[in-house]
């Protein structure tokens, strides 16, 4: 009614004057209480402001889901918003937008443009646009623009700002390279080999540790309280909805068993045939038919292979499928060939070839007995999966009636298990591990993250597998723990820092000992210690030898010596004997490559600073509330 006034009164020109008069007061008032933003509407929705550029909320909301599809699509499996917080998504989307804004307003401020001309020449010479004649296809081009949502206008825009991006950075990176000196750098640290001697002491040569006094034990638990500290436990009880464990074999009859068997049986029980396939190949196709005319009189094709140069073990191309064979020509004469014959020429990919087939494996199909209980299985799994989603929503209706879980499981026939107590790891009070939950950590950090009493989200698990519902019933709050309870514990490890002491001591002398010119070996009989020798790369590890000893090798210079402890073998002393690099060769392939790779990194690194240093100067402002909003992280 009151609107229907206002347009009544706004028919004359009077009542047009007191409608004005009145919105005029009530403007004034708004910017009197200092709400004025709400006509400009400035950084209200925005989730950043880069300068004088607002990204907004729709736009983070965009860019957001259409990158959960492109990973969605890149991985082949579904990304759920947690998931996707997990990897950053939602950070990554917003820092590029955030890059967008400022080299856009760079580019802007000096006075960059992209031509129309330059714009249409990307679109008509992109291949990805172009029709088998090699023209521009408008059918292509309208395809992609429906692909991804945009209009001609738009990706017009999008190319044009998007190119000059590309050029600004050019501009500011375009002509970097690794210098030669990082260069030859980088080239020792890949190539680099050391050799070394090494004994390992082990846990035995700390030599006898007497039981330590209770006074020592006290001592050293009171100084490492913190290390006996008893963690939060946590008991729930849980209720998993799969397909697998809804499912019922025994209920699925011998007639869909064996509907389903006949649907999969070729790609499920069955192995295709396989051949073992050797070649000769010939220069051209006159000497491959006068090879085969030797053949046909009675030469062997060994023969005939050594007179091409080519060894009888070198025949053999391998045992394949028919799909595994590459080249269609060799591939049709090769499964057509009787076994043990010898082909006539054939004009293969890579020249003629004569062929041999020396073996033949057959294709074998399991008969449906064989594999009974899995295909009832398989069967009952599908069932049980179209199924899912009725009895999640009837379960979810439960649980809004505030029945337990315990009621739940047993009304619909569902096993509840307990878990706990256990810790965040899964540790257990006894020193055992609890099994791990459905969904993994996933559902672990969510039962860590209730209270008892609350009424939890179920836990979806991956690629559609079902849903996990929790309660929280206990919670052992951590706590200090008295040195009798854990008098053993303290023992125990008292015992092991002992050993690591004596071997570390043990270990120093025989270091001081090479560097003062004796030898490892001569030390190693001395002691009854076996001694051994390496070479390494940087990236070598072992057993024996793991990444914190190879570290501390390439640490050392040739002819020193060191120690490095090793989990569970004690100790290992080393000597390192040379240090040696092959001459850098810039030509070379490999070379080629990591001057490439070595040249982005820096190009990147000099971007980013570039980068940093526009937006320190432009400003920019986050707000974290309204991302969230944007990526659905305020639905947790």
């Amino acid at each position: 009614m009151m609107m229907q006034g206002i347009r009544k009164a706004g028919q004359s020109l009077i009542g047009r004057l007191i409608i004005a008069v009145m919105f005029g007061f009530l403007i004034i008032s708004f910017a009197i209480w200092g709400i004025g933003d709400i006509f400009r509407g400035y950084g209200r929705n925005a989730v950043a402001v880069v300068g004088k550029t607002e990204i907004g909320l729709e736009q983070v909301r965009a860019a957001y889901q259409n990158e959960v599809q492109q990973q969605t699509r890149r991985q082949r499996r579904p990304i759920s918003p947690e998931l996707a917080r997990a990897l950053g998504l939602d950070q990554q989307v917003l820092s590029r937008l955030v890059t967008e804004a400022t080299l856009d307003q760079t580019a802007a401020k000096m006075g960059l443009a992209v031509s129309d001309e330059t714009v249409r020449n990307l679109l008509f010479n992109d291949p990805n646009l172009k029709n088998a004649a090699g023209q521009f296809d408008p059918a292509r081009f309208n395809e992609l623009l429906r692909a991804i949502g945009m209009n001609e206008q738009q990706f017009v825009r999008e190319q044009r700002a998007a190119t000059m991006r590309q050029e600004l950075a050019e501009m500011v990176v375009g002509a970097v390279t690794a210098p030669a000196a990082l260069q030859e750098l980088g080239h020792r640290l890949r190539h680099e080999q050391r050799e070394i001697a090494y004994i390992t002491l082990p846990d035995s040569a700390a030599g006898e540790i007497a039981a330590p006094s209770e006074e020592a034990l006290r001592k050293y638990f009171d100084e490492r309280k913190a290390a006996f500290r008893a963690p939060e436990y946590r008991t729930a009880g849980v209720l998993v909805l799969t397909p697998a464990n809804l499912a019922d074999p025994g209920k699925v009859s011998d007639a869909d068993a064996r509907a389903r068997y006949e649907q999969v049986k070729a790609q499920r029980f069955g192995s295709p045939e396989r051949r073992t396939v050797q070649q000769i190949a010939f220069p051209s196709m006159e000497e491959a038919r006068a090879a085969k005319a030797r053949i046909d009189a009675g030469e062997s094709f060994e023969a005939v292979g050594a007179s091409r140069n080519v060894a009888e073990a070198d025949l053999t191309l391998g045992t394949f499928t028919r799909e595994g064979l590459f080249d269609p020509a060799v591939r049709d004469a090769a499964f057509a060939l009787a076994q043990g014959a010898v082909s006539d020429p054939v004009q293969g990919g890579f020249g003629v070839v004569l062929l041999r087939v020396p073996t033949i494996e057959p294709a074998r199909l399991k008969a449906f007995e064989e594999v009974a209980d899995e295909v009832r299985r398989d069967v009952a799994v599908s069932r049980a999966a179209e199924q899912m989603s009725d009895l999640h929503d009837k379960i979810e209706d439960q649980r809004a009636s505030a029945k337990p879980l315990p009621e739940i499981a047993k009304e619909f026939g569902l096993a509840l298990r307990t878990f706990g107590p256990a810790d965040s790891s899964l540790g257990k009070a006894d020193g055992t591990q609890e099994t791990s939950l459905p969904g993994g950590d996933t559902t672990l950090q969510a039962v860590f993250r209730s209270d008892i009493g609350v009424d939890n989200e179920a836990v979806r698990l991956p690629n559609n597998g079902g849903y996990v519902w929790f309660d929280v019933t206990r919670i052992d709050p951590p706590r200090e723990r008295g040195f009798d309870e854990v008098k053993a514990e303290v023992e125990k490890q008292w015992r092991a820092d002992e050993v690591a002491s004596r071997l570390s001591a043990r270990a120093r002398e025989i270091v001081q000992k090479l560097d003062a010119g004796e030898k490892l070996d001569a030390i190693a009989f001395a002691q009854g210690l076996a001694f051994e020798d390496a070479t390494l790369g940087r990236q070598d590890q072992s057993e024996a030898l793991p990444r914190n000893v190879v570290s501390l090798v390439f640490g050392t210079p040739a002819g020193k010596a060191g120690s490095a402890a090793v989990e569970n073998l004690g100790r290992v002393v080393f000597q390192v004997r040379t240090a040696t690099v092959s001459p850098y060769v810039r030509t070379a392939e490999e070379a080629e490559n990591f001057v490439r790779v070595f040249s982005s990194s820096i190009s990147e690194d000099l971007l980013a600073q570039y980068l940093a240093k526009l937006q320190s100067d432009l400003g920019v402002t986050v707000n974290q509330a309204a991302l969230r909003n944007a990526t659905g992280g305020n639905q947790n």
